[in-house]
């Protein structure tokens, strides 16, 4: 039995008497044990004391100092598309994920619209609460049948879709093998949902079927997830490979199609499509409705049991809201419309294939970019890469900086988003004007010393 702090200190005076006792001296009688003061109430810290908000005033103001603008948060005057307008300015903008340009297309409008006008803007509650209505299901059905899965559920957030999938499918005592360039929505799933989580090289087979053979045997159930078109580098997966390794090791496969679908395969079906690869061999396709289908959610599509299950236990669907109708409507006729107009994808692997051939002739480093709708240049250094955007800015072209931490800062970065609305010479005229200006950056002495001079 442990002893309170006050039969502690006694025991420790009669110890100390014992000890003086047998030594032939006196005891020293230790001084009162008084209570300790108690501490005052926790003062609630401000905001602007975390440690994260210190950091991003310090870059604000190192990039206010050098006389940088802020890239990020601008206000666009016009819909998002291959152009924009900023500020009553007109802008060539590869800052938009409206690969086939549906975006404000007249048949989407209409479908949002009459929604609109039969449904509200709500759907009210969750559609366990609230029911159904007829946008979601139609959508659902479409979705199942562009893949050519049992079942389909869509969500309000594609990143709540993965997280909440994930965590609803496994947990403490599974495994999730991903590859090391996931989005943060799967990473962030695999952790709410307990299970292990492993990461191998980004595309490497080999490594991802050295984790199987090492530690497959150590866990119930496994989950591989991958992308379908990874979103900063613009590759895509040999999905043979890993549906050949996911039948070998017995682990259930998802695809991250959202970059994929409407890019990827002749008609823009979609990885299977680009692979040549049934999709009835993945498990679990999973797509955004915020790119090509100019609306915003997310979907999973597979077996009729995994949709069953999702609808009843994916807290992203059970304890959100159901998607609204109006962007239901706008899904469903944009997907309609890809399918019927398939020139567009057409359009835009041409579009993508003249960005890469030019920026490779200038020299330019793309890295493993296929060249179909997303083209990195890597610059590999963050303030490098901000002042370039700015520049590109001041000419009249929006392409965002990707900088350290969202990639390493060796992989800092302009990525273009390329559509099929981009005219020929709205690519050409821009990687003339980026290799330009990435020209001048690079001659004669340190980029801050540069810029500082400049300033002053």
């Amino acid at each position: 039995m442990s002893s309170g702090s006050s039969n502690g200190a006694g025991g420790r005076e009669a110890l100390a008497g014992f000890v003086a006792a047998r030594l032939g001296k006196a005891p020293v009688r230790p001084a009162p044990v008084r209570p300790e003061p108690k501490p005052a109430l926790a003062q609630a810290q401000s905001f602007d004391s975390l440690p994260a908000y210190k950091e991003l005033k310090l870059q604000r103001s190192a990039a206010d100092l050098i006389g940088l603008g802020n890239p990020f948060f601008r206000v666009h005057d016009a819909k998002a598309g291959a152009t924009t307008r900023i500020d009553g300015r007109a802008f060539t903008n590869f800052s938009s994920y409206d690969y086939l340009g549906l975006n404000g297309h007249p048949e989407v409008n209409a479908a949002a619209q009459e929604a609109l006008a039969t449904y509200g803007t709500s759907s009210s509650a969750s559609r366990i609460v609230a029911g159904e209505r007829p946008g979601h299901l139609t959508l659902e059905k479409a979705l199942a049948a562009h893949y050519g899965t049992e079942a389909c559920v869509v969500m309000v957030s594609g990143h709540a879709t993965n997280v909440a999938t994930i965590a609803a499918l496994l947990e403490p005592g599974d495994v999730i093998y991903h590859d090391a360039l996931i989005h943060n929505s799967v990473v962030t799933g695999a952790q709410l949902s307990g299970a292990q989580r492993r990461s191998f090289a980004h595309n490497d087979l080999q490594a991802l079927e050295s984790l199987l053979h090492a530690t497959r045997h150590e866990h119930r159930r496994a989950l591989i997830v991958i992308e379908g078109l990874y979103s900063m580098d613009g590759d895509a997966p040999d999905l043979a490979g890993v549906v050949a390794l996911k039948e070998r090791y017995g682990a259930w496969l998802m695809v991250d199609d959202a970059h994929g679908l409407g890019v990827l395969g002749r008609d823009g079906h979609g990885l299977h499509e680009q692979c040549d690869v049934p999709p009835g061999s993945v498990d679990i396709w999973m797509g955004t409705l915020s790119k090509t289908l100019s609306s915003c959610g997310g979907y999973i599509a597979g077996a009729a049991a995994l949709v069953e299950l999702l609808k009843c236990t994916a807290g992203g669907f059970v304890y959100s809201v159901g998607l609204s109708p109006p962007l239901a409507a706008a899904a469903t006729a944009s997907l309609a419309l890809m399918h019927r107009e398939p020139e567009r994808v057409a359009r835009l692997r041409r579009n993508g294939a003249l960005f890469l051939a030019c920026a490779r002739e200038r020299g330019l480093d793309t890295g493993t970019s296929l060249g179909l709708a997303v083209v990195p240049v890597i610059l590999g250094d963050s303030l490098k890469a901000v002042t370039l955007s700015d520049r590109l800015f001041k000419r009249g072209i929006n392409v965002q900086p990707i900088i350290h931490p969202a990639v390493p800062e060796r992989s800092s970065r302009l990525r273009f988003f390329i559509t099929s609305e981009h005219t020929p010479e709205q690519i050409r005229e821009t990687v003339t004007v980026l290799a330009d200006e990435l020209d001048e950056l690079n001659q004669g002495g340190s980029l801050v010393e540069r810029l500082m001079s400049r300033r002053a």
